[in-house]
């Protein structure tokens, strides 16, 4: 099964409390953490959420 490279590259301060739980749902509290996740359709729409305040790749 293909897999995403998610990297937190801004900050979450600011960021509105949904989009701050999604990242940590994801593994990421801090600027450049990086998770390995699943290409499904949950990952892809906690990515769309938060697209702004992370970097995705194939991994």
């Amino acid at each position: 099964m293909a897999e995403l490279k998610i990297t937190l590259f801004k900050s979450l301060i600011g960021a509105k409390k949904d989009q701050i739980a999604t990242a940590h749902a994801l593994g990421l509290t801090k600027i450049g953490d990086s998770s390995v996740q699943p290409d499904n359709a949950q990952t892809k729409g906690k990515v769309a959420k938060i697209i702004h305040l992370i970097k995705v790749s194939n991994a």
